[in-house]
């Protein structure tokens, strides 16, 4: 299998019709006293955003079995933020399994990767696509190994939108046990041509409990799936911009392809595996 590379631009992400959600109570309701009011907590302003995430969840294990898409990410390593990189991607959940095509930039296109752990010992397979490390052909990898998460924040296994969703309500229900927390739902927000609502959470101050300053997850108002993700630090100086820690988009998405084992073999011919 060969897809044309091509640049990927995002338009800019409009954000529309905003609700904000934050720790701070709501105004009292008519007839209703002080005591009542006293007696129920206010709701923690994550809550909206959790039920989101399950959702999410919840939709693919009910309705998905495999997609294909464009994945774009974007990472920083070693406080450097890394270009953007394009990949085709087969996803398959059960059993897990993970074919992914590089389409750019340069330095990576043509790199080809299978991750089907059932059939490999619970390793990846890989290959360049051009240069001197392609002449060595493929090679199978423990995902978490120093060499397969070279360029990479997380390792292979955590790859897609589902265990994107899951990620998020295991952040969101640590974060919950603390306040300092404010929610917007932005509708109305644009990501390549596809409308989606957007969650921002937003931690103001840093604290060790907390992974970001600011995260943005974008959820498809068709799919019900995230279809990106955006997370960022904290300011390096005060009233600077926050930090772009990573971000993940996933375009052209296409669900229950109905894949085999065949479509996760380093033997397919549509591959390159030698």
């Amino acid at each position: 299998m060969r897809t044309k590379y091509l640049l990927l631009t995002f338009p800019l992400i409009g954000l529309l019709g905003c609700w904000s959600f934050t720790s701070s109570a709501d105004g009292q309701s008519p007839g209703e006293t002080q005591e009542q009011q006293a007696a129920e907590p206010a709701q923690h302003p994550l809550v909206p955003a959790l039920e989101a995430a399950y959702k999410c969840r919840d939709h693919f294990a009910q309705n998905i079995r495999d997609y294909t898409c464009t994945m774009v990410k974007r990472e920083r390593l070693n406080d450097k933020l890394a270009e953007h990189e394009y990949m085709f991607v087969k996803i398959r959940h059960e059993p897990m399994s993970v074919y992914m095509y590089f389409l750019g930039p340069e330095a990576v296109k043509g790199r080809e990767v299978i991750y089907y752990p059932a059939a490999n010992n619970e390793n990846l397979i890989a290959h360049e696509g051009s240069g001197l490390k392609a002449k060595f052909g493929a090679v199978s990898l423990k995902p978490t190994s120093m060499l397969a998460m070279q360029g990479n924040r997380y390792p292979i296994s955590e790859i897609g939108m589902a265990n994107l969703a899951k990620r998020l309500i295991e952040v969101g229900e640590v974060d919950k046990q603390y306040g300092e927390c404010d929610v917007k739902f932005f509708k109305g927000a644009k990501v390549s041509g596809r409308t989606a609502t957007c969650v921002q959470v937003m931690h103001p101050v840093p604290r060790r409990e907390f992974r970001y300053h600011m995260a943005r997850v974008f959820i498809d108002d068709e799919f019900n799936v995230p279809i990106r993700f955006e997370a960022y630090d904290w300011p390096q100086e005060q009233g600077g911009p926050p930090v772009l820690l990573e971000e993940y988009t996933y375009l052209n998405l296409k669900f229950n392809n109905g894949f085999t084992d065949g479509d996760f073999d380093t033997q397919n011919p549509n591959y390159s595996f030698k």
